[in-house]
């Protein structure tokens, strides 16, 4: 009887995450009245399942899979394809405007309020910068982790002002305004984000450093219920952990206050490691 327990313990996960976002795009489809929120939502929790159910399958790039399924999705589709400007511009845009739909919703689900239940899922399972950034040859750091951390902050109030400027200005054409500034914006943070992986030799320094989501995802984060945690009894502090992880986080401290612990992109790749699956 345990033993199909702890077999039917490993669909928990995968089938969680598909119920919430299930629940996101019922909801959202029925108080919007726009079926394309249930299509919507429905496939970004699928894919995110599909996601979590391979890595339970220990399927080595069970979570590469999610990223491109969501990211490309987001990218080409709604980004290039529908026009939408799915960057924080486009969330200051529709904010300013007061229409509740597109990238607001997107940042309200994913930036915003998501990061309560499942932290910052987002930068590991769906990002679409990441999505790539994560193909580089420095998926572990070789450097120490640098106090630039601050240039984040400073790149969200500039998307800020910069936004506010040409609401200010009643700037024509801003629907095109937009949609360019989707095609720049993406640009320069690819172009950026390789550029840091190799001069710092850490495929994630763009995240550490730059992105200016971030500041979005880290206050919830720090309060997410899902989140990695070390059972004492069976760490021998190997340290393998600690090595491995992209964005420096102490995953042996189970505390709300551990190192970087908001910094966690729940990429697993510490439960991978683990010799004694203690995490």
């Amino acid at each position: 009887m345990m033993t199909k327990f702890r077999g039917l313990k490993k669909f928990m996960l995968p089938v969680m995450m598909w119920l919430i976002f299930e629940i996101i795009a019922i909801t959202l489809w029925l108080t919007m009245q726009n079926i394309f929120y249930l299509f919507n939502f429905s496939y970004i929790g699928t894919s995110i399942a599909i996601g979590f159910l391979l890595f339970q399958l220990q399927y080595k790039y069970a979570r590469r899979i999610a990223q491109f399924l969501v990211g490309a999705y987001m990218f080409v589709y709604l980004g290039l394809m529908c026009n939408e400007n799915m960057q924080i511009e486009g969330f200051w845009y529709y904010l300013f405007t007061g229409v509740f739909e597109a990238a607001t919703i997107h940042y309200a689900v994913a930036k915003i309020f998501g990061p309560f239940i499942f932290g910052r899922g987002w930068c590991g399972f769906a990002c679409w910068t990441a999505m790539i950034l994560d193909l580089l040859p420095y998926k572990i750091p070789q450097q120490p982790r640098k106090k630039w951390g601050w240039i984040r902050y400073l790149t969200f109030v500039l998307s800020f002002i910069f936004v506010s400027g040409l609401f200010l200005a009643q700037v024509k054409n801003m629907e095109q305004i937009m949609f360019w500034l989707f095609l720049i914006g993406n640009s320069l943070y690819y172009i950026v984000g390789i550029f840091l992986a190799f001069a710092l030799k850490d495929n994630r320094a763009f995240c550490k450093y730059i992105c200016p989501i971030t500041v979005f995802l880290k206050p919830a984060s720090y309060f997410s219920l899902l989140r990695i945690k070390c059972d004492k009894s069976k760490c021998v502090s190997c340290g393998k952990c600690k090595k491995v992880c992209p964005m420096n986080v102490d995953v042996t401290d189970n505390s709300r206050k551990r190192k970087n612990g908001t910094e966690c992109i729940l990429c697993l790749e510490c439960k991978n490691i683990c010799p004694k699956n203690a995490l």
